[in-house]
């Protein structure tokens, strides 16, 4: 399943994470995953930011590019959301303890997921972000069965 959409403002990309979110299942029995992918400035926080606040977030949300890893304890839901821009070798993610974190009722936000080589699970949603002068293209792909069933309750 895959889904296009053209956001001319970063409310419409956070609109995006917030629908995301709010499409959730009530429980989740294992690990879901997001990887955004896009170029610096493609909009990848600012979905990010959007799923986060969806869940009740209320905080400032920043790409983790420093810390690498920020988790949010959201009621049902953890979120974890990861920066890899400054990984050098996928290694480093050992020590992050993300695999830990691969657990029901967790969600990662992968941001800069090709840093980490094959260390990653498949994700269960696939999102590229581009940045052109007037707007941004999302394109969202469900890569597994989980994230079929995800993206569709988001479409509905």
């Amino acid at each position: 399943m895959r889904q296009s959409l053209i956001a001319a403002s970063s409310e419409q990309t956070e609109a995006c994470g917030a629908g995301l979110a709010r499409a959730l299942p009530h429980s989740l029995p294992q690990m879901l995953q997001i990887q955004l992918h896009g170029e610096l400035g493609a909009g990848k926080t600012t979905l990010a930011r959007g799923f986060l606040q969806a869940l009740g977030y209320a905080g400032v949300v920043r790409s983790p590019t420093y810390t690498l890893l920020e988790s949010y304890a959201l009621g049902a839901v953890t979120v974890v959301h990861t920066d890899l821009y400054r990984l050098q070798d996928p290694e480093e993610l050992e020590a992050l303890g993300l695999r830990d974190l691969a657990v029901a009722d967790h969600i990662w936000l992968i941001e800069w997921p090709e840093r980490a080589g094959s260390w990653l699970p498949a994700a269960d949603i696939d999102i590229a972000l581009v940045a052109h002068p007037a707007f941004h293209s999302i394109e969202l792909n469900a890569a597994t069965a989980a994230g079929a069933q995800w993206l569709a309750r988001a479409q509905g």
